[in-house]
This record gives structure tokens, C-alpha cells and sequence, in this order.
């Protein structure tokens, strides 16, 4: 499954600068791992960089225009970086499956003449068969809607070889002057420059590697979930997939009983052994169509329903079930899952998370940022990076792991949200990051 090996992100509200990871030119660093979980401080940017997620996701979807206004957001002017003058970059660097050559997307927005966003640029790259150092070899190259795009899996123009602008490369390759690949090379020329040009290019078969990425990041799940949407009233009908906000939390049960029975006793037993008293979880269908979500509890006659049962019930039951979904999402993005639990059941549901994680089948890649130490007590210095606000007023992020003494105290069985809650996670601290 299609996995995040690293990502940066310029000019994004706090977020000025950072990496994650490992990158086509950090390939030191190492990268992501399966399960990624950022702490910090209430203010560090926590929201903003789980929200970059959604913005890149966003302006697939929708464009980045409508992107930029989505959710609450306000405006390119509202996300660009305060004293910056754009554009909004980020770059995503990412495998499709163990064995396969990372792939680097390189997205730039700003703003026309009239104040409103637009794709600047786009990228995207993948290094060569048995090539492990160098520049990669571009098979995507647009610049205001305009450039050049590779056919097939072949890999696309060595820049290192061709110093070029994309105009005058559009022009080499439209009066034959431009030889390499010549019927693999298409000049391509999109209509709407707010509409990310993978959009329109992985929609076609002959793009197989765009293809795969648009389809990778549709498939993204970053998880707004509400407890109150989930106690709503849906009509009845099976849904396959939970979806963001959680209000068809019914509909999915009805598909899990009827599809994979196995399944959901998998997920009744682990909430059993998580809220105790739940016995059983079902539907009930209204006399007007609406679903209602039952839990039976051992000590009770009558069942309670969704809109009776507590918001940290109603959440674990939502993770459960979105954990054991038969298609699960390839990148799942969770904002402070601890919020209504219940602070022991933390270390078990992050264990539940690593899990899904690391699954040898149907693993996800699983990001989350926490401000919950129960909940870090359950990881790895290697899975934890640490956001916190340098004197400029902008984020910095580091890696747990980068700080010897933070890894030999864990080492010595110290939990890590302990040494956090105690500020030896400060950067402040001696032999810090």
C-alpha cells in the first residue's frame, strides 16, 4: 500500500518552513514511519499542519480556490504565511508499495492580478530504475497551467542534462527541435489554472503514474469526526465507508452485520474489552425510514441509542470500525483522537492505531497529533516529532529520536509521554535535537 515517506510545507500559516521525513534531496533522513504522531503545546500549529493535509486534498477535490476558502479556512490571504508574499508550496514525497521508486509532487500557489489563487506550478518526479543518487528525471512539468507531461512509465527529462523554461520547451517539442521521447512527450495546455493539472492528467490511462497518485490521495481519510454527528438520525441503507464527520456511523453498521460479520464481532469484542457493559451493537430501523444506532448494555433490559451514549463511546466505536473497513483509506489523518476518552484507554488505541498501521495486508499509514502524554506513553521516539514555536513566531519540528538522551531513557523503560510531561522533550534541554 501507497505510503508517505516525507513532506514540506512552505508558507502555510505558522508553518514557514518544515520537513518531515525524508525527501528526493534529504535521502539521509529517514522516513515517516508507518504510525506519526506530532506532540506539542496548544498554539504550535498541530491544526495547521493536519490541515495541510486537507488542503492539498482539498484542492484535488475542488481546486485550490475553492480549496483556499474551504472548512473555515478564510482565503489565500488568511493561509499565506503573515509577512511572506507566496507562494504556498508543498511537497509530498511518496512510495506506491514497498519495492517501488519514490515519487516526488511539487504543488506552488499564489495569487493573479485580481487576488486570486491559482496553480503556480507543478511537478512530478521519480528517479530512474537502479538510479539511487542525482537529480530524479521530471515527468510532469506545468507552470500556469502550461508544460510538459511523459507518457507510460517512462521516466521523463533529465534536468540535469536540460536547462530549459517550460515555454521554451513547450516550443522545442511542438516544432520537433526536442528529439528525447518524442512520442512519449505531450504539451499539454489546461484550461482552468485554479484545477490541479493531476486532476485532468490522472484521470486518463495513458498517465498510469499520475493516475495512481490522484487515486492515492483520494483515498486519503482526515477524520473531522463529532460525536453529535454520529448520534444523527440517517436514512436507512448500508454505506460501505464511514465518512469524515461521522454522521452515517448507523449506515456502516448495517454494512459491517450484512457484508462482514466477522468483522464486526472483531470490533464488538474489542469494545467490550474497552467500555465495559457493551454487549452488543446494532440497528433499528424507524417507522420513517431513519436508522438508529443501538447499544445493548449486560446490566439493562433496554437498549440505549446513539444520542443517549457518551461522545468517548461513540468515538472509540468510530476508530474501531474504521480501522476494520475491508478497503481501508491509505493514509489516515486523526486530530487529537484522545479528546472524551477515558485517559487509560489511550496507550490501548494507540496500540490499536500501530496495529492498523502495520498491518502485513491491509496496513494504513496513520498520522495523528496528540497533546495527550497517556496516549505518547504508547510510542517510539522514531514515531513521535515534536512541534513547538521558535522566538520568530513560526513552527519548528524535530524527531524524538534525534535526542541521544530521550532514547536512552526510553531504553531504560521510561515512557516517552512521561519524559515529555516532565519537558525532557524541551528543546531547551541538554543534547537536544
Amino acid at each position: 500500500m501507497s505510503k508517505i515517506e516525507g513532506m514540506r510545507i512552505k508558507n502555510f500559516k505558522v508553518l514557514k518552513d518544515i520537513s518531515l521525513g525524508r525527501l528526493w534531496n534529504q535521502q539521509k533522513a529517514e522516513p515517516l514511519t508507518p504510525m506519526t504522531v506530532v506532540i506539542g503545546k496548544n498554539g504550535v500549529g498541530k491544526s495547521t499542519l493536519f490541515d495541510a493535509f486537507g488542503f492539498l486534498a482539498d484542492c484535488l477535490k475542488s481546486g485550490v480556490e475553492e480549496a483556499c476558502d474551504a472548512r473555515g479556512r478564510g482565503g489565500f490571504s488568511r493561509l499565506l504565511t503573515q509577512g511572506e508574499k507566496g507562494p504556498i508550496e508543498l511537497e509530498v514525497y511518496y512510495k506506491e508499495d514497498g519495492n517501488a521508486r519514490p515519487i516526488t509532487y511539487e504543488l506552488s500557489i499564489d495569487t493573479d492580478e485580481r487576488g486570486r489563487p491559482y496553480v503556480l506550478k507543478e511537478r512530478l518526479r521519480q528517479r530512474r530504475k537502479g538510479q539511487k543518487h542525482g537529480r530524479p528525471f521530471s515527468f510532469l512539468i506545468l507552470d500556469r497551467g502550461s508544460g510538459v507531461v511523459w507518457k507510460g512509465e517512462r521516466e521523463g527529462i533529465d534536468e540535469a542534462e536540460h536547462s530549459f523554461d517550460v515555454r521554451d520547451l513547450m516550443e522545442s517539442i511542438k516544432s520537433g527541435v526536442f528529439k528525447e521521447e518524442p512520442r512519449e512527450t505531450e504539451v499539454v495546455e489546461l484550461e482552468d489554472k485554479r484545477k490541479l493539472g493531476i486532476a485532468t492528467l490522472g484521470s486518463l490511462k495513458q498517465h498510469p503514474r499520475i493516475s495512481a497518485f490522484r487515486r492515492f490521495i483520494e483515498g486519503w481519510y482526515l477524520s473531522y469526526f463529532t460525536p453529535d454527528a454520529a448520534r444523527s438520525l440517517p436514512l436507512a441503507g448500508p454505506q460501505k465507508h464511514l465518512n469524515i464527520h461521522g454522521d452515517n456511523l448507523g449506515n456502516v453498521v448495517q454494512f459491517m452485520e450484512r457484508e462482514h460479520p466477522k468483522r464486526f464481532e472483531n470490533i464488538l469484542k474489542k469494545i467490550a474489552g474497552k467500555i465495559p457493559g457493551v454487549d452488543m451493537i446494532d440497528t433499528e430501523k424507524t417507522t420513517d425510514g431513519r436508522l438508529l444506532l443501538r447499544f445493548n448494555d449486560k446490566g439493562f433490559k433496554d437498549p440505549f441509542y446513539a444520542m443517549q451514549m457518551s461522545d468517548g463511546t461513540l468515538k472509540i466505536f468510530a476508530y474501531l470500525l474504521l480501522m476494520e473497513d475491508p478497503s481501508p483509506p491509505p493514509f489516515l489523518c486523526i486530530e487529537e483522537p484522545e479528546n472524551g476518552l477515558y485517559h487509560k484507554l489511550l496507550e490501548s488505541l494507540a496500540d490499536e492505531f500501530r496495529k492498523h498501521a502495520t498491518g502485513l495486508k491491509l496496513g494504513a499509514q496513520v498520522f495523528i497529533t496528540t497533546h495527550q502524554p497517556y496516549f505518547v506513553n504508547a510510542l517510539e521516539p522514531k514515531e513521535v516529532w515534536v512541534l513547538e514555536k521558535k522566538p520568530d513566531g513560526f513552527s519548528a519540528i524535530r524527531r524524538a529520536s534525534d535526542n541521544s538522551t530521550v532514547q536512552a531513557m526510553v531504553a531504560e523503560g521510561l515512557p516517552l509521554g512521561g519524559l515529555w510531561y516532565s519537558d525532557y522533550l524541551d528543546e531547551r534541554q541538554p543534547d537536544a535535537f
